[in-house]
């Protein structure tokens, strides 16, 4: 008697996306699963990575026979989301596709991706795609396909916490929130279209927080805009990482957030002096230092706050500091730029995340465009080309040396070899050190290690360096990446809580912590 293949079982809703890269869980999904209701045992989380290929992701998506699905799409998927649309369409039509995100929240009538699919929810879908799915199972059948997403009440959604499963907990960056929105209106960023921030009740998501930990989390990333906004709050989500250290030393966590780069009041800096090096991660947005700049894009910003904020960060504490700059701002030119650049080096912040202005669907930054002369790449992430005040050839250049920073700077591999590259003028040494580079490689991608070093001490060469020299502090670099996870010390206790410290961050910013 022949034996029939087993079928899935009915699965009526997919939730799904394309993520990055695997560390990365989708904290948007599981608001909206746990916020299902009647409908979770429905529904289930289908992940995939960018880069896969879309038959294989449509054959999985499939394969679970579902009537819904619904795709979270971003500036990093939109591509390949669109695709997989696309071909669902073709070989499955009667599956209703239902898309939200913040890419289709805004300017959704001229994408592809939009007139493929059967629903929109632009905004907030916590309630709203629950409330649409029963709709389109149970009638009547919405006749809209845009629908304005609701804000509820923060006290009303389900927290999604519970849902990140053992395998997360083990292999992923786990995201949270204390709160949402923004309340400041920097024109290049979508929180501008916010009205300003709302919190989470603390002592329900300090009990989250203390739920994943008792499941064996360590590294959290929190995903709110302006955490010291509020110091109270600040300072008691602190302490509970602190509370942590201290019933533990040997089981350490890692923390990161974002900070307001003016508001760094003293009990907020006392707080902080008390984490250990590898627990704390600071992302802190500067973008421009040029007050003309920051007026013309709405940001509000005390630069002197800002920079003496950063140097006691560096000075006085052990938080891991990651310092953003945005090129390509309208009104700035390279000089400026420039400027900015180096007066952010002398800081001596860990990273320098050096961004190019991208155009992001729905913010204001498009009311310079006729003036400054901007033009963005009409695919995504939509980068800038070219401003009235930096020309393509320009840009381009710019883009390389973001590129090259990342592998040479913040990749922490070049620690020692780092100030012998841009003594005396940062921006121009190391933009020199990016062309020469390009001219010999003519690639910004696939460059091995060995190789990159190589060119690295040829160009210090050429600038006048000692071979020797060179080659000397190039082979510390080695040695100290060789021993990153022996790190001698002279209490063997000690020793033990470094190495568990580098062990629970990530690895790059281990390699800072090492050095």
């Amino acid at each position: 008697m022949a034996v029939l293949p087993k079928t899935a079982p009915a699965m009526t809703i997919i939730l799904s996306t394309l993520n990055a890269r695997y560390a990365h869980a989708s904290l948007g999904l599981r608001y909206l699963l746990a916020n299902m209701g009647d409908l979770q045992q429905q529904t289930r989380l289908q992940e995939f990575i960018i880069g896969a290929k879309t038959t294989d992701v449509v054959e999985k998506l499939l394969a679970q026979n579902p009537r819904i699905i619904g795709f979270g799409v971003y500036i990093w998927n939109v591509e390949e989301t669109t695709k997989v649309v696309a071909m669902l369409k073709q070989v499955a039509p009667q599956i209703v596709i239902i898309l939200g995100g913040p890419e289709v929240s805004h300017e959704s009538g001229e994408q592809a991706i939009v007139q493929a699919a059967d629903y929109l929810i632009t905004g907030w879908g916590d309630i709203s795609f629950a409330k649409l799915c029963r709709e389109i199972l149970t009638g009547p059948k919405p006749i809209m396909k845009i629908h304005a997403g609701l804000q509820p009440p923060l006290d009303e959604i389900a927290l999604p916490y519970t849902l990140y499963s053992e395998q997360d907990i083990k292999h992923r960056i786990l995201y949270v929130e204390a709160s949402r929105g923004c309340p400041f209106k920097c024109e290049f960023c979508l929180s501008s279209l916010d009205k300003t921030a709302w919190p989470f009740d603390l002592d329900r998501f300090l009990g989250e927080l203390e739920a994943l930990h008792a499941r064996g989390a360590r590294l959290f990333k929190f995903v709110d805009r302006t955490f010291n906004l509020n110091i109270k709050t600040s300072l008691r989500i602190m302490q509970f990482f602190l509370d942590k250290i201290a019933a533990d030393p040997l089981d350490p966590v890692f923390a990161h957030f974002e900070l307001v780069p003016d508001h760094l009041p003293d009990a907020l800096k006392a707080g902080i002096v008390q984490f250990p090096p590898g627990a704390l991660q600071f992302e802190i947005g500067i973008q421009s230092f040029n007050p003309e700049v920051q007026t013309l894009v709405s940001r509000r910003q005390d630069n002197q706050k800002a920079a003496d904020n950063i140097r006691w960060l560096v000075e006085h504490s052990h938080a891991h500091m990651h310092v953003d700059l945005i090129a390509g701002l309208p009104g700035e030119d390279m000089a400026s730029f420039a400027v900015g650049f180096d007066q952010l080096y002398a800081l001596k912040p860990h990273e320098i995340q050096f961004g190019i202005l991208k155009r992001l669907r729905g913010t204001p930054i498009i009311r310079h465009t006729e003036r400054f002369k901007l033009v963005f790449d009409a695919q995504p992430p939509y980068t800038i080309l070219a401003t009235d005040q930096i020309d393509f050839a320009t840009m381009q250049r710019l883009v390389r040396f973001a590129r090259y920073w990342d592998l040479v700077a913040n990749s922490g591999r070049f620690a020692h070899t780092l100030p012998l590259i841009l003594e005396q003028s940062p921006f121009a040494r190391f933009m020199a050190l990016s062309d020469w580079i390009y001219a010999k490689t003519d690639a910004t991608h696939r460059i091995a290690l060995e190789r990159l070093a190589a060119l690295v001490s040829q160009w210090l060469q050429a600038q006048g360096i000692d071979a020797t020299v060179a080659d000397q502090v190039l082979a510390s670099d080695y040695a100290g990446q060789a021993n990153q996870l022996h790190i001698k010390s002279k209490a063997t206790r000690q020793k033990k809580v470094a190495q568990s410290a580098e062990h629970v961050a990530p690895q790059r910013q281990a390699r800072h912590l090492a050095a």
